[in-house]
């Protein structure tokens, strides 16, 4: 039986960051997150085939931002 510490709860899970930003599909909502901190917030406009690449359209008036995973930001669901 699993230790009760290492099983996570749902929420837990969805807000982990992903590994594979080719799982995220368009319009889905997500924060960009660098040392500890969310940098960004929006909805995935694109990813590219690799998963290395993504393009976050931003809430209101804010132009739409293209971050890279090799700049060291994390992705996690909203």
């Amino acid at each position: 039986m699993k230790a009760r510490e290492a099983v996570l709860t749902r929420r837990e899970a969805h807000q982990a960051p992903l590994t594979h930003w080719g799982e995220l599909r368009a319009d889905e909502p997500v924060e960009v997150v660098k040392h500890a901190q969310v940098v960004a917030a929006g909805r995935v406009e694109e990813v590219s085939l690799s998963g290395n690449v993504l393009w976050l359209s931003a809430e209101g008036t804010e132009p739409r931002r293209l971050f890279l995973k090799s700049d060291g930001v994390l992705v996690r669901r909203a």
